[in-house]
């Protein structure tokens, strides 16, 4: 392929531009020639789930991509909080109090439709020309301001606590780290999520993206 997209199914523990550098290799090693490869929105090293990278020309419709809803499912723990909102942060104990079913339904219905977000300060967000997660890891304080975001629909699939399962369809710009935040807030316990997968991206979806193996990658 020399222009297009791709759709990848990104496995945990790898960034989004390590995604990128191995599809690139893989790439142009098939062309004999540099391929250039672009994602169009990243996934936390954490999360898994769909990608859509952009080659060759389609690279300068990458835009267009990211602005595009979202469909993800998310493991949300109650009790504690973490300093990045994942498994990667510092972990801290709030509390053991445990909401009943009625009471997570009734929270997370307060999140549908245009809501306030403040993007976690572990974010490729830039301030200053410089990603915001750069800045943290600099000890330095970043202040990010606050975002209107859209969740067209956000849904309790499963609760067993400490642990809510949700699936959540999202406007773009929506950080579902801090949605699991701002709901361990609103109850009183705390929470981080544990678990990140993105299905869709508008009218594409995850059961038609390859993995990484499958598209040739061996590292």
């Amino acid at each position: 392929m020399t222009d297009g997209i791709i759709l990848i199914d990104k496995p945990a523990g790898l960034t989004s531009f390590g995604v990128v550098a191995r599809v690139r290799r893989v790439l142009t090693q098939q062309a004999n020639k540099k391929v250039k490869v672009g994602h169009t929105g990243t996934l936390d090293p954490f999360a898994t789930g769909l990608m859509i990278l952009c080659v060759g020309k389609e690279c300068k419709n990458a835009g267009h991509y990211s602005k595009l809803d979202k469909v993800y499912e998310a493991t949300i723990r109650l009790g504690q909080t973490s300093s990045t909102g994942d498994p990667e942060g510092e972990i801290t104990e709030i509390n053991n109090s445990k909401p009943g079913r009625e009471d997570i339904e009734k929270v997370a219905s307060q999140f549908v439709g245009e809501i306030t977000q403040r993007p976690p300060i572990y974010s490729a967000i830039k301030i200053g020309g410089r990603r915001a997660y750069d800045l943290a890891r600099e000890g330095k304080e970043v202040e990010i301001p606050e975002r209107t975001v859209t969740i067209h629909s956000l849904q309790v699939v499963d609760y067993t606590y400490p642990e809510i399962k949700i699936r959540t369809h999202v406007g773009s710009g929506t950080y579902i780290r801090t949605l699991a935040s701002d709901i361990g807030n609103v109850l009183g316990t705390g929470a981080y999520c544990t678990q990140l997968r993105r299905t869709s991206i508008s009218k594409w979806d995850i059961a038609d993206a390859q993995t990484l193996a499958d598209f040739g990658v061996t590292d």
